[in-house]
């Protein structure tokens, strides 16, 4: 039979001779977690290599055999603990921060085991909610059902009937693991049958169909405070998912959305609204009432105001979340200009347009046009 020649260790673990334990470890936890069987289950090119691994990091994490191992190379090795290979089959014993939960209870005794059985958190839910302008203005308290799944209150969560619904797992016989003997080590996993509860079931709940689980849609009173905007998330704190194991409950997030208003435009704290005026109203000036979100206001349009400028109202803006005052609201002008004239109206505006001064010149730009032509 020709002899079965071994690669380098260095090679093996893909790093320099010179490299220390720290680099080491890391590159051995690298293939380790890669080839390891619980990951390739049935793949015996995986197995050859993570053995093949384990046994280079065994020796090279020895600083005795290390140097037996670049003094001689491996006829250095003829003879140590783990035969002429040099790989000792407690190398894992010291493993378990290595692996730490990505194989549980495959290394570290019980670890695997208090790992599983540990309380965990209960996912959270979403829940989407349009709410109006108006709404989103005045704040509201909202009436909501939530989908939530809450544990059967027939079977405990078990999914079995409650009497003799049971039965003790056949393949673990109730321990919740197997073990599995893979040439020098033993892999202890969380028994496939039964996910480790150690008991089948035997005769499903009649109520949850053996889901152990039930869907339910509650209704919950959502606080929504004035001024939120689209894309703003309320909590609600231990209204999501059970947790498992005497777990938390999640929390349940209501994403918001403002519907558009028909009048009004909101950037961030201020509202835009647009209001027309006639030629004559904009060069002699006059009051308008205006319908906003806080009733009618008078406003005042000054004589001479050109189309496109804007009044501002104090504090008839969005109301600020942290409670600090409103943002504005500004009433932009739009100078309405009449298509068609009546006899008199025309001879009116002709009259006006004779007494008026005429400068049809271009016009220079303005800086703040010119900065706005550069940007743009």
């Amino acid at each position: 039979m020709p002899e079965v020649t071994k690669r380098d260790y260095y090679e093996v673990l893909g790093v320099e001779r010179g490299a220390d334990d720290q680099t080491l470890k890391g590159a051995y936890r690298k293939l380790a977690l890669k080839f390891h069987p619980d990951r390739n289950p049935g793949d015996h090119e995986a197995e050859e290599k993570f053995k093949e691994a384990a046994e280079a990091y065994s020796v090279l994490s020895d600083g005795q055999k290390r140097a037996a191992y670049d003094r001689y190379g491996h006829q250095g090795l003829q003879g140590a603990a783990g035969g002429a290979g040099g790989f000792d089959p407690n190398a894992f014993s010291d493993f378990s921060d290595i692996f730490g939960d990505l194989f549980g209870d495959a290394f570290g005794g019980q670890g695997g085991g208090r790992r599983r059985n540990r309380a965990q958190r209960g996912d959270d839910i979403r829940y989407d909610l349009e709410i109006s302008f108006e709404d989103m203005m005045n704040g509201l308290a909202a009436e909501i059902q939530a989908p939530r799944t809450d544990p059967c209150d027939r079977c405990s969560a078990t999914g079995a009937e409650p009497e003799d619904g049971l039965t003790v797992c056949p393949v673990c016989r109730g321990k919740g693991e197997v073990i599995y003997q893979q040439s020098f080590l033993s892999v202890r996993r969380t028994c496939s049958q039964c996910n480790g509860r150690g008991q089948i079931i035997r005769r499903p709940c009649t109520k949850c169909k053996g889901e152990a689980w039930i869907r339910r849609d509650r209704k919950l009173k959502v606080e929504i405070p004035a001024g939120v905007d689209t894309g703003t998330r309320v909590r609600l704190t231990g209204e999501g998912q059970p947790g498992t194991n005497s777990g938390p409950h999640g929390d349940l997030y209501v994403f918001l959305s403002v519907k558009e208003h028909p009048v009004f435009e909101r950037q961030e704290q201020d509202l835009h609204c647009t209001v027309p005026v006639n030629v004559a109203q904009a060069a002699l000036g006059t009051e308008l009432e205006v319908t906003t979100l806080d009733g009618d206001q008078v406003v005042r349009i000054p004589e001479g105001t050109q189309h496109g400028e804007k009044v501002r109202l104090k504090g008839l803006g969005v109301p600020r979340l942290n409670g600090s005052g409103r943002g504005d609201l500004f009433v932009h002008i739009k100078v309405q200009v009449p298509k068609k004239l009546s006899r008199e109206q025309r001879k009116l505006m002709e009259q006006l347009r004779d007494t008026l001064p005429l400068d049809n010149a271009l016009s220079e730009k303005s800086v703040f046009e010119k900065v706005k032509d550069f940007f743009a």
